[in-house]
């Protein structure tokens, strides 16, 4: 562990980007266009309505060469991620009402943008899914680019940048990271954003260090302080002193030959040192991240988020929509490859315009999942069709989300049943022997798991839910978060219980939340007898790795010791331990 002097000053924030980055920071800017909030006459509208045209015209032509040079350069994903902004350049949901406000309230035409963007993002933010709050980002990027362009000012925030340095914002635009120069930009640290943004996938892709989410680095952070950004534990270090400075240097120069390790697994078998084989699959939520997934070699698709086809809509996708989205990941992963879809898991978190929710005061223990799903059979039988459909080109297998009796799963599979039906009889292909499985998120699943099981093809445990439900932690809360646990011995007994009841079956337990990602669980999870982890594409690797350490007989009895200890602290230690002795 590094000793940081407390005159040092050591900020944490989110590792949004791994790696280390050291040197002199470089203030930055977002710019957002200043606005002349000046109403105009009604004979003026008319031009101001052309000015409008004229800066959407500007701003798409600017966004069309950035993404020919992302998609050149850096990947199809990233330059979806500038697609997207294009989208909302020309979206009548956006452009209709700054329309109006020029020529019905007599605004001009910045103004009638930031009113009409300002109060679309604000709507966005004040939803619980992290996804949507991600579109009031890319709204706000949008924005600034559209009034930049209105004012005639390309306002580039990196301009003059002529030798390498740590950038430090407030917030990056990710069509600005996209923009870095890794000769010039060692890596960068904001005051703003999350792990899950835009702005961090980019500088992922891009191989940059970023540390977000820091509330004050540029209130702390002077232009030409050293630096230190330590992307895999989130922190920022102002002014070490030389041990630090050479410690992070022999940190980096061990995370380079990491990296090179970890590219030497891509390709090869998910084994234990004692060949027992585990598969590590990926969780996606779209075309780009299954990409990501096949470029890390991962096993397969373990949990394919299929919500995220319903978000940023207005209308609900149609089967032939939701079929193409199937097959488009078949085509990415390969045909032989397992892809497990979830089905629609709506609400909780989740809220999308397009299904009219009735706000709830508890969400979680609400209309969603499988609930809302069986009660609107409709809109649950036309993904049904389309998932069955998708099944005669791949190795497609169903689960279903939330299961918490096995009526609901009776339910469920009934109305795959007549969907089957309907398919015959109009002389549809699918695959008849389409595994059908259930998410264990809820205990009293894993207490009639046992019936379950009977019915069931195979069961994913989502630890992300399972333990906020068995513990009663909302983990979104930051006064109780230290309280959410994945290593609590009660979650650890639902977890063995789980596969237990499924093995007297003969069926296979897999697990897709976080905690199937971390390293530190893959050997314990090993020993609990899961045959499947899903996981982060980018976790695969190194997870592979692990498991080639391990052996079936050591895991086992790490998991009869964990089982039996007394607290989540106690079995960390033990883990920790266990670890330790492995490396």
């Amino acid at each position: 562990m590094v000793k940081v002097r407390p005159e040092m000053r050591q900020l944490r924030g989110v590792a949004a980007a791994p790696g280390y980055a050291m040197g002199a920071a470089r203030l930055v800017g977002r710019q957002e266009a200043e606005i002349d909030p000046r109403s105009i006459s009604a004979e003026q509208a008319e031009a101001e309505l052309e000015r409008l045209e004229n800066g959407q015209r500007g701003a798409q032509t600017e966004l069309e060469q950035l993404e020919i040079t992302a998609r050149e350069t850096v990947g199809e994903e990233e330059a979806d991620i500038v697609a997207s902004h294009l989208l909302m350049l020309d979206d009548p949901d956006l452009l209709d009402p700054i329309r109006e406000k020029i020529g019905r309230d007599l605004l001009n035409a910045e103004r009638a943008v930031a009113e009409v963007s300002d109060e679309l993002i604000v709507t966005l933010q004040a939803l619980e899914s992290s996804y949507i709050k991600q579109r009031a980002d890319d709204l706000r990027d949008v924005r600034d680019r559209l009034l930049r362009h209105l004012r005639g000012d390309g306002g580039d925030p990196l301009q003059g940048l002529t030798e390498p340095v740590v950038l430090i914002a407030r917030d990056l635009a990710p069509t600005d990271t996209l923009r870095l120069r890794k000769d010039l930009v060692k890596g960068f640290a904001t005051d703003e954003g999350g792990s899950a943004s835009h702005t961090a996938i980019v500088a992922r892709s891009l191989d940059i260090p970023a540390v977000v989410g820091l509330n004050s680095a540029t209130g702390e952070i002077r232009d030409g302080d050293y630096v230190i950004v330590d992307g895999v534990n989130g922190l920022v270090i102002i002014d070490p002193d030389p041990p630090v400075r050479d410690e992070y240097r022999q940190r980096e120069a061990a995370y380079r030959a990491e990296r090179e390790a970890l590219a030497s697994f891509r390709g090869e078998p998910s084994v234990s040192a004692d060949g027992t084989h585990l598969e590590l699959m990926a969780n996606i939520g779209s075309v780009q991240e299954a990409r990501t997934a096949a470029e890390q070699s991962a096993d397969g698709i373990g949990l394919y988020r299929t919500e995220f086809l319903y978000m940023g809509r207005a209308r609900l996708p149609t089967e032939e929509e939701q079929l193409e989205a199937y097959l488009a990941i078949i085509r990415t992963i390969g045909p032989d490859k397992p892809l497990i879809i979830r089905s629609l898991d709506i609400g909780g978190d989740k809220e999308l315009p397009a299904f009219g929710l009735e706000r709830e005061s508890n969400p979680f223990l609400g209309y969603r999942a499988i609930r809302l799903c069986l009660d609107r059979q409709e809109l649950f039988k036309t993904q049904l069709r389309a998932i069955a459909r998708s099944s005669a080109y791949g190795c497609v297998k169903l689960m279903y989300p939330m299961i918490s009796t096995l009526t609901e799963l009776r339910q469920a599979n009934a109305l795959l049943e007549e969907a089957r039906r309907e398919l015959s009889a109009e002389g549809i292909p699918y695959n008849p022997q389409m595994e059908v499985g259930v998410m264990i998120e809820v205990p009293s699943a894993v207490l009639v798991a046992d019936k379950l099981a009977k019915e069931a093809d195979f069961f994913s445990i989502g630890t992300n839910d399972l333990v906020q439900y068995a513990l009663a932690v909302d983990r979104m809360n930051g006064k109780i978060s230290h309280l959410y646990q994945p290593f609590d011995p009660a979650v650890l007994r639902l977890i063995s219980m789980t596969v237990d009841s499924a093995r007297r079956e003969g069926k296979w337990v897999g697990m897709c939340g976080e905690m199937a990602g971390q390293p530190k669980a893959l050997p314990l999870l090993l020993g609990m007898g899961l045959t499947e982890l899903s996981m982060n594409p980018s976790s695969v690797l190194r997870c592979r790795m692990l498991l080639s350490q391990l052996s079936m007989r050591d895991a086992e009895q790490l998991a009869e010791q964990a089982l039996k200890s007394e607290s989540a602290q106690e079995v960390e230690q033990l883990l920790d331990n266990f670890l330790q002795a492995v490396k």
